[in-house]
């Protein structure tokens, strides 16, 4: 990295000037802290991008921060408990990642800082997945910065980080997958009313605030979490859960995965977001991936050099080395649950061999006693656009999941175990605004309960930057911003109140977005949040992110 390099002026050389990204939260002490980071890396010669230094007034703020991570080298994240729940932030360290995945040189390097956030402190279930394995440090007073400050430039400067640098690796060096604790019980009946409980992703397997569904509205008869439970405890089993983002697939799933370990399966929850982005160029390589990120969760010893033989294909390989040796090695049912999987769709120059492996393997089970151990669970957000055939395909096969919004009555139930003596009168214009979305439904629960407003003034402010769900929104903007096929699509929906025709691919990333619902082959805005939002964002005459449009200066988020 440039902190590597030395140039000379005269008879002396200094390293290279760095370019930094810092990651923070317009709040304290995020935002002091972050500042005397700025400060002292630019006294040091190295070029730094901070949000409200960096970015002026009428700048176009999506394409300044672009800019900045694209070129930055090293990307230093302060990671808050308020940052830690930040979709913009979330977003940012998402795309440092990926970049640092894809390039030959690495860059750029990410440096977690923990402000004021222990260790021990459960993170998002995308943060988790994101810095696995990467070293962080730990700052909770005034004195921590100078020496964390030194780290940092040291790091910078080539120099290996000192042994107080942490990292998120259990004791026996295997990183412990981004689930819940199994110690606690998700079958117990939530309590009337909880201490109001921010929402951050999983919903915890403890948590007052989990809502079963049922796969139709009105039905009251078997929720589809029982369905669940019932389904994967049968030999050979496949369940396949599909919703939009912040719709808790992840929390059904780790509801299920639990549901088994109390039936003593060994379970084996694997992300495909955790994946680096070349595993997915190449079949073999994927496959090899796969079987050693299964393996390394049963605690088993990588043998792949000694049974990945070249003469036969891929899947061949890999169908032998879950029957020669990893199913053959455990004594207990296997539950393998399969979440982001549309990372996959995006490659279909491996998908559709990944996909019919999968179901060659479901259709085994029917006759082999060996593969009737193993229960799939696949988890994804948006419709399979890739073209399969149709006897290939695990999406037709198995229990099949969709996650649908809250009702009325559900957010009522919901309003009360927040303590809130709400009727139906209330929560109308609540689901008018945001409709039955689990995330957004909680967010305004959360802090109508701790008093943080008031339910009049969240919804007037609702679909501006400067209200409660401003992350939200501009967060989807800036995705939105980078792919302008996209932004064209959700300009159209726009345009009209009744359902729209688009083409079907950006249909369904659109609904994986849980930006619109499907209504046939049309779409609608899912709630009048979005409507509004983007009808003003991206309606006629829409100026983009001009810093005077209402974004705070010192952080866009």
């Amino acid at each position: 990295m440039p902190g590597q390099e030395t140039r000379t002026a005269g008879s002396e050389s200094r390293p290279t000037a760095a370019r930094i990204f810092i990651s923070y939260r317009s709040k304290e002490p995020d935002i002091g802290l972050a500042q005397q980071f700025y400060a002292a890396l630019k006294a040091a010669g190295h070029q730094v991008f901070l949000a409200g230094e960096s970015i002026r007034l009428g700048d176009n703020w999506s394409q300044r921060v672009d800019e900045a991570l694209e070129q930055c080298d090293v990307f230093l994240l302060l990671l808050s408990p308020q940052s830690a729940v930040s979709e913009m932030v979330i977003e940012e360290v998402r795309r440092a990642k990926q970049l640092h995945d894809t390039r030959p040189d690495r860059r750029p390097q990410i440096l977690p800082i923990r402000v004021n956030l222990p260790f021990d402190a459960p993170l998002n279930y995308d943060l988790r997945g994101y810095l696995q394995r990467i070293q962080q440090r730990q700052w909770t007073a005034e004195t921590d910065t100078v020496p964390i400050l030194q780290e940092v430039l040291a790091v910078i400067d080539g120099q290996p980080p000192h042994d107080w640098l942490l990292d998120e690796l259990t004791s026996d060096g295997a990183f412990t997958p981004p689930m819940v604790s199994v110690d606690q019980a998700p079958n117990a009946p939530p309590l009337p009313v909880a201490d109001p409980e921010l929402p951050e992703g999983q919903v915890d397997l403890a948590s007052a605030f989990y809502v079963e569904r049922f796969p139709q509205a009105g039905s009251t008869r078997t929720t589809i979490e029982a369905q669940c439970y019932e389904a994967i405890v049968k030999p050979g089993a496949l369940i396949r859960i599909k919703a939009p983002r912040q719709m808790g697939k992840t929390s059904l799933m780790a509801r299920i995965v639990h549901h088994a370990r109390t039936h003593d399966h060994l379970t084996v929850p694997l992300s495909f977001q955790i994946a680096d982005a070349a595993v997915f160029n190449d079949l073999d390589k994927f496959l090899k991936w796969f079987c050693a990120s299964v393996g390394r969760r049963l605690r088993l010893p990588n043998k792949l050099a000694d049974s990945w033989d070249d003469i036969f294909g891929s899947k061949d390989n890999c169908t032998t080395y879950f029957e020669d040796y990893l199913l053959t090695s455990i004594n207990s049912p296997l539950t393998l649950c399969l979440d982001e999987v549309d990372m996959v769709f995006n490659h279909p120059e491996i998908a559709s061999d990944f996909f019919g492996l999968l179901r060659a393997w479901h259709e085994e089970a029917k006759n082999s006693a060996l593969w009737k151990k193993m229960r799939l669970v696949v988890v994804h957000s948006t419709e399979v656009y890739i073209p399969m055939n149709i006897n290939q395909s695990p999406f037709n096969v198995g229990l099949p999941i969709e996650l649908p919004e809250f009702t009325p009555a559900q957010v009522l139930d919901l309003a009360t175990r927040h303590g809130l003596r709400w009727t139906a009168s209330d929560v109308e214009p609540l689901m008018a605004m945001v409709g039955g979305h689990p995330f957004l439904v909680r967010v305004a629960l959360y802090h109508v309960a701790r008093h943080d407003t008031t339910l009049d003034r969240l919804l007037q402010s609702a679909p501006t930057e400067a209200g409660l769900y401003g992350d939200h929104l501009r967060r989807h903007l800036w995705n939105l911003e980078q792919r302008p096929e996209m932004a064209a699509a959700v300009k159209r929906v726009v345009q009209t109140a009744k359902p729209v025709r688009l083409e079907s691919v950006q249909a369904f990333q659109l609904h994986s977005m849980g930006l619109v619902n499907l209504q046939g082959n049309d779409v609608m805005f899912r709630c009048g949040l979005y409507r509004q939002y983007f009808g003003d964002r991206l309606g006629m005459g829409s100026r983009g992110w001009g810093m005077g449009d209402g974004v705070d200066r010192d952080r866009a988020d």
